[in-house]
């Protein structure tokens, strides 16, 4: 007999979605966890797994290319075809069977299907083959369906079929020439990517590189990928799109310079998934993002909770990190709290406290795989300055470091620290650099720790390591003033 009814409806099983269910399994309620596309989601088939996979070998042979003895022992190129062959190893195939396997073991019932809202706490699944079953939540449904590529209004562009994401991260064959709408991570890590696989990238940004980061990060990423032979153009924008019978592709641009290419990859940022989830049955807009509180229950515009505060949101859904690390710090968090109440215990009793998620507003970590990488957590100098905190910025090279010397021959990097001169506490930390990405871990524990700068100086580090670059940090910055 099939069941209908559970204590827990989850839309969307990519990562996010399966940590809620599974959080709320632990905490003793049935869940549904239901799928339209593949288990696992954009992380697993289209996002973070593949794009790094596709990156990881072009950095490992310059950082091999980087370091004398080991420059001389490198006399090919990068084989293109065990590049993709790799990366579909990582991706399964696109085959979703091993993650099915674990929601099943999970106690977690899967339902294949596309889900819309028929009212409170009641969907509809139309599965593959039309039929419709109507299955209703007895206390919560959480939404963790993501978000999709956003298309620019640029006439032409959605004939040309541009790329997104989804194709440059899973394409079989490598464009001879590619051009990159857009500024962000996607744009330069896929520049990088593509450019090393032997492709002519031309990168099209309507502003700088990596524009929410501090802006010495846009710069030596920018610089970096002129030297890997990318074309960057800034501060300009495509305004038609065309792509002729025999497949080749024209943009041009506002300053009336025309490109001609292959392919054109759109990554000019994301649009939630909430389209066609019924949302109008439930009060809300279709469409739009799903605002939530530190539990992850969606509030409507007036900051009330809807209906009763049985709908939750996790994830890119919610836009507040769009992330997927992020994603599943809420979702665990979610998933804790919808256990709980559903017990009728107190949020504070459990492992989060009466703040549920708080790493989501100015604590967040993020690593960009170019090649330098940016990893950064917390504020930028700009936005802690906009924020009303009082701030000094302390910055240092991170090549002067003994430890960076010896990772890389002429190792070129720049760290900055933004100190809250108030409490005398880290709120950001910025390195752009090679490998930086294994620095980033001990800065998201200062700055979310709220670590006094006065206690970070017996935090001390490895010698000969990166990580020295804190103690740099610290004696730049100099004790505090009332320390």
């Amino acid at each position: 007999m099939t069941t209908t009814e559970y204590d827990l409806i989850v839309i969307g099983a990519g990562a996010v979605g399966e940590n809620v269910a599974d959080r709320a399994v632990r905490g003793g309620l049935s869940v549904a966890l239901v799928e339209a596309e593949l288990v696992g989601g954009e992380c697993s088939y289209w996002a973070c797994m593949p794009s790094k996979a596709l990156l990881r070998s072009g950095t490992v042979l310059r950082a091999a290319r980087s370091v004398s003895g080991a420059s001389e022992a490198v006399t090919g190129e990068i084989d293109v075809a065990a590049v993709l062959k790799r990366r579909d190893s990582f991706t399964s195939e696109w085959n979703d069977e091993g993650q099915a396997s674990w929601v099943e073991g999970a106690g977690i019932d899967l339902i294949r299907g596309h889900a819309r809202f028929t009212g409170p706490r009641e969907i509809d699944v139309t599965a593959t083959d039309g039929t419709i079953t109507h299955y209703t939540a007895t206390h919560a449904v959480t939404v963790s369906t993501g978000s999709s590529a956003l298309l620019p209004d640029v006439p032409g562009l959605a004939e040309a079929k541009p790329w997104t994401s989804r194709e440059a991260t899973s394409a079989q064959r490598i464009p001879a020439r590619l051009v990159i709408i857009g500024g962000g991570v996607v744009a330069v890590e896929m520049a990088t990517a593509y450019a090393t696989l032997g492709s002519t990238v031309t990168l099209v940004s309507r502003g700088s590189l990596l524009a929410t980061m501090e802006p010495f990060a846009g710069d030596l990423v920018g610089t970096s990928l002129t030297t890997m032979g990318v074309t960057v153009l800034t501060d300009v924008s495509p305004t038609s799109v065309d792509r002729d019978a025999d497949g080749e592709v024209t943009v041009v641009l506002d300053g009336g310079k025309t490109i001609a290419a292959d392919e054109v990859l759109v990554a000019t940022g994301r649009t939630p998934r909430t389209d066609d989830l019924g949302l109008e049955t439930i009060g809300l807009t279709a469409g739009d993002w799903l605002t939530v509180d530190d539990t992850m229950r969606v509030v409507d515009t007036s900051g009330q909770l809807v209906d009763g505060g049985w709908l939750y949101a996790t994830g890119d859904v919610n836009h507040r990190a769009l992330l997927t690390h992020q994603g599943k710090y809420q979702a665990r968090a979610a998933g804790d709290v919808i256990a709980a109440r559903a017990a009728g215990r107190p949020v504070s009793d459990g492992p989060w406290g009466s703040h549920v998620a708080t790493a989501d507003h100015e604590a967040v970590p993020q690593v960009t795989f170019s090649d330098p990488e940016v990893a950064s957590v917390g504020l930028t100098a700009a936005a802690a300055a906009k924020a009303g905190y009082t701030t000094r910025v302390v910055d240092y090279e991170i090549g002067d470091v003994a430890g960076a010397a010896v990772h890389a021959d002429g190792y070129k990097g720049t760290a900055r620290m933004v100190v809250d001169e108030d409490r005398h506490v880290v709120l950001g930390v910025t390195f752009v650099g090679p490998d930086v990405g294994e620095l980033v871990h001990a800065a998201t524990i200062a700055v979310v720790g709220e670590v006094p700068i006065d206690r970070l100086w017996h935090a001390v580090p490895a010698y000969p390591t990166i990580n020295e670059v804190w103690l740099r940090l610290l004696e730049s910055y100099g004790r505090p003033a009332d320390a």
